[in-house]
């Protein structure tokens, strides 16, 4: 039995660096068929977090959203419509799934511009991931990039990549609402998820999927093998995800978040459900989409930095992990805010 590690069992080392301005750096990343993103953020594809307004603002940015599948093909091709009508060229997803119409799905989204396809679907190491991919790549062949997932394991990227997908999605059950590893006893830490499937001789783009909870995570998964990352919970909060607003008698206010496979989301787009995997619930608001990015964005570019590297190549290229006991993970937290006085 081997051990695995994720995002707190490490820490990347400090190098010496030369970069004198963070705006040196260049955080622009090749997913291979099309797809280029100036920012390497992907907003997740669900129903509290994707839909036209976070998509143009992610595109502003340089990076992409995802408009999720759980509505009607007709109402997914209209938001795609509505992000690319008020933002122009951009790069913009539509999330498909392996069965029913996904064809059709994915025809209306190209039709009203859908720069590219997700499919989207808790185990992509399976047959029904092997049959989508394949008819999509009979009907699309590579004029058009397909990510699919998600994934935890060397064979399965090796296979979907063998299958036609051009990225990844790459973790199981380590989202902030997704109870898939209680529930079925499976998965794999979310850091060493991305340093196996970074093994792959394929040429394939992985996308660090589920629990980043900050860009130290970001970094660490970038610095891994990831050559982009996914956000549901840090986009969440923002004021154009789609979730209700909650506000408090104290003056907090909440949003509402929650896993595509909670008992909540299955019942409201299908009428019932079936293996329970996620949770509902609310993060903070935490304003405008824009200063998000821009916040997520900065930490970022100041870890690459700290490895002296201008670019992600750069960085797996330098990066030296250490794994840090629960003490030190203790001592690289604020503090100051448990500390007795």
């Amino acid at each position: 039995m081997r051990k695995t590690i994720s995002y707190d069992d490490v820490l990347l080392s400090p190098q010496y660096s030369d970069i004198e301005s963070r705006s040196e750096i260049d955080i622009s990343t090749d997913l291979g068929d099309g797809l280029i993103l100036q920012t390497p953020i992907f907003s997740s594809p669900m129903d509290t977090v994707t839909t036209a307004p976070m998509a143009v603002e992610l595109a502003k940015r340089g990076a992409a959203g995802i408009v999720h599948r759980y509505n009607s093909i007709e109402e997914q091709a209209r938001h795609i419509a509505i992000a690319t009508d008020n933002a122009g060229e951009i790069n913009i997803g539509a999330a498909v799934g392996v069965t029913g119409d996904y064809t059709d799905r994915t025809i209306a989204a190209t039709e009203a511009g859908a720069t590219f396809i997700c499919i989207d679907v808790a185990h992509g190491h399976h047959i029904l991931m092997k049959a989508a991919l394949q008819q999509l790549r009979t009907m699309f062949d590579y004029d058009i990039h397909i990510m699919a997932g998600n994934v935890a394991t060397l064979e399965a990227i090796n296979d979907l990549s063998d299958w036609g997908a051009s990225s990844v999605r790459c973790n199981i059950g380590g989202g902030s609402i997704c109870s898939t590893r209680i529930q079925t006893g499976h998965g794999l830490p979310g850091l060493q998820t991305i340093l196996d499937c970074a093994q792959t001789d394929r040429d394939v783009a992985i996308i660090a999927d589920g629990g980043l909870r900050n860009s130290g995570d970001m970094v660490k998964a970038l610095a891994a093998g990831a050559d982009a990352v996914m956000c549901g919970s840090l986009l969440a909060g923002a004021a154009e995800a789609p979730g209700e607003i909650f506000r408090e008698a104290n003056g907090s206010v909440w949003k509402s978040y929650r896993g595509m496979a909670s008992k909540e989301a299955q019942t409201d787009w299908r009428g019932k459900y079936s293996s329970l995997e996620g949770i509902a619930s609310r993060v903070p608001y935490g304003g405008k989409a824009a200063v998000i990015l821009e916040d997520i964005e900065r930490g970022i570019r100041s870890g690459l930095s700290y490895s002296g590297a201008r670019s992600i190549e750069e960085l797996q290229s330098k990066a030296t992990f250490i794994e840090q006991t629960p003490s030190s993970l203790s001592e690289s937290q604020t503090h100051i805010t448990t500390r007795k006085w």
